[in-house]
């Protein structure tokens, strides 16, 4: 009853792991998003001489693209927590379920056991029994030879 608890818990934990990672992960992508949009606007900024792009420009689209980088690096890391915490969950799923496979094994070991016992306690009962009729039998012939020897005496007499 508590194994079936604790396993029903541990199959609803990875979901909500992933449901939380997933969450935080769409974030970081909408947010990766927005900083795309930046850099984009960004880009088409063309703020020097004759409509074309300053060194200032410049600066502010590299120092967008660092932070999308970042952005990257972060979503990245979070998609191999992710990972982990998903590899360990099924590892420990797995070692549960060969736990649970050990004991179940060694319940059916001495469920055999037991078995084999009662067996044995039963061919001995058949054992007693038979011996029992053989007995009655014997007596009961014996009683009805005893009674046609007297049944000829009495006769004969």
């Amino acid at each position: 009853m508590i194994l079936g608890l604790i396993l029903l818990f541990l199959n609803f934990l990875p979901n909500q792991i992933s449901e939380a990672g997933q969450a935080k992960l769409e974030k970081m992508v909408q947010e990766r998003d927005a900083l795309t949009a930046e850099w984009k606007r960004s880009e088409s900024k063309k703020s020097g001489i004759f409509g074309n792009r300053t060194k200032k420009d410049m600066i502010e689209t590299n120092q967008w693209l660092e932070r999308i980088l970042a952005k990257d690096n972060l979503i990245m890391d979070e998609l191999r927590m992710i990972g982990d915490i998903e590899t360990t969950v099924a590892t420990q799923t797995g070692e549960d379920y060969k736990t649970i496979t050990l004991n179940l094994e060694q319940d059916v070991q001495a469920l055999r056991r037991a078995m084999a016992e009662k067996d044995k306690t039963i061919e001995e009962m058949l054992a007693t029994r038979r011996t029992f009729e053989w007995t009655t039998l014997i007596f009961f012939l014996s009683t009805l030879g005893l009674g046609y020897w007297i049944y000829k005496s009495k006769k004969t007499a």
